[in-house]
């Protein structure tokens, strides 16, 4: 898997680290990041399928 370097703002990546760990909702920040990317696409894609830029893919 590729890794990279982002440059974040503390209070974000303190709001994050709330969800991070025993008790959290992820296992680590990786898992955390990885999560809402994926959402955050999926937003995305509803959104262009919406405005009909999304190009779908035909099943054979």
């Amino acid at each position: 898997m590729p890794k990279i370097s982002v440059d974040v703002p503390q209070e974000l990546l303190d709001d994050l680290d709330e969800h991070v760990g025993d008790g959290g909702k992820f296992v680590n920040r990786s898992d955390a990041i990885r999560a809402s990317m994926r959402k955050t696409l999926d937003i995305l894609d509803d959104i262009d399928e919406r405005h009909g830029r999304l190009e779908h893919e035909e099943k054979l």
